[in-house]
């Protein structure tokens, strides 16, 4: 896919996105309001993997700690190595809870029900 094909579409995905974040927040544009088009440049986003997530918050920011636990069925003390850090004001924070909320039951009526808890997924033999 050509470099402008991938921006066209992130930036679909992204109007998207923003649009199933503002009704999942009850904050659509009223009728005779002007809307706002936003652009995303993810040209130089850095990815990253997390298994291991940690939620805080102060009375003016949400903190959201994103690491990675390399043997999260161990015993013991483990330690899990902070990679990103995420700092937003709880408005955005609650946008974010609506996009992923609607993220995940578009993927469980597709694939069926994400069971967290592991001992619930673990199927034994015999």
């Amino acid at each position: 896919m050509a470099k402008d094909e991938k921006k066209q579409a992130s930036e679909q995905v992204a109007q998207e996105t923003q649009q199933q974040s503002e009704q999942a927040a009850g904050t659509a544009p009223a009728a005779g309001q002007v809307q706002q088009t936003l652009r995303v440049d993810d040209s130089d986003v850095a990815a990253g993997y997390a298994n291991f997530c940690r939620v805080s918050s102060t009375p003016e920011e949400l903190i959201l700690d994103l690491g990675l636990n390399p043997n999260p069925y161990a015993q013991g003390e483990i330690t899990v190595k902070v990679s990103q850090r995420i700092i937003m004001n709880h408005y955005t924070a609650k946008r974010l809870l609506g996009a992923l909320s609607m993220a995940l039951q578009r993927h469980e009526q597709t694939f069926g029900v994400l069971e967290t808890d592991v001992r619930r997924r673990v199927r034994t033999s015999g």
